[in-house]
């Protein structure tokens, strides 16, 4: 009976133990269980974030790479359109420079061919008083040829009468002298005038086109 006893104590201690054991796996199990789960629930949070940062490098890097490929393509417009702006002002400059010499040239030749007009004028003046200086000496020497006759012919009056055609003739020379100084010299003012004219085509006929091509 002891023996019976001992063993139904031995079997239920055995029990007992078994029972405590595969409680205390089952709660050990379940623990581990627990905390991989959490485990793993956290890494795949994390690789989750992980994935979401990386989508969201790759569209910031894409969003970057286009933002330079279109200052890129700015830049190459703004560089063309400088170039083309360079271009207009430099034919702009080299139209209003050849614009500015032709109109200089167009009024230096106007003045030249007035001022040789002028000229040309006042030579014909000059060999025509020149003609009637010499026609009057001419004339004053036939009166005072006259003049010697009725001398020697002793006639007075006609003395008298020719001595005052010779002052006449005399004021009337000294007239066409004082004539004839001044247009000597407003041919050599118009001369001087042409003169000025000419250095002042070569001036600006070769100084615009030097500026332009020293800023070309």
């Amino acid at each position: 009976m002891v023996v019976v006893v001992v063993v139904v104590v031995v079997v239920v201690v055995v029990v007992i133990v078994v029972v405590v054991v595969v409680v205390v796996i089952v709660v050990v199990v379940v623990v581990v269980v627990v905390v991989v789960e959490d485990v793993v629930v956290e890494v795949v949070l994390v690789v989750v974030v992980v994935v979401v940062v990386v989508v969201e490098v790759e569209v910031v890097v894409v969003v970057v790479v286009e933002l330079v490929v279109r200052v890129k393509v700015v830049v190459v417009v703004v560089v063309v359109v400088v170039e083309v702006v360079v271009v207009v002002v430099e034919v702009v400059v080299v139209v209003v420079v050849v614009v500015v010499v032709v109109v200089v040239v167009v009024v230096v030749v106007v003045a030249v061919v007035v001022v040789v007009d002028i000229v040309v004028v006042v030579v014909v003046l000059l060999l025509l008083l020149l003609l009637l200086l010499l026609l009057l000496l001419l004339l004053l020497l036939l009166l005072l040829l006259l003049l010697l006759l009725l001398l020697l012919l002793q006639l007075q009056l006609l003395v008298l009468l020719l001595l005052l055609l010779l002052l006449l003739l005399l004021l009337l020379l000294l007239l066409l002298l004082l004539l004839l100084l001044l247009l000597l010299q407003l041919l050599l003012l118009l001369l001087l005038l042409l003169l000025l004219i000419l250095l002042l085509l070569l001036e600006f006929a070769y100084k615009p086109f030097n500026r332009a091509y020293a800023c070309y």
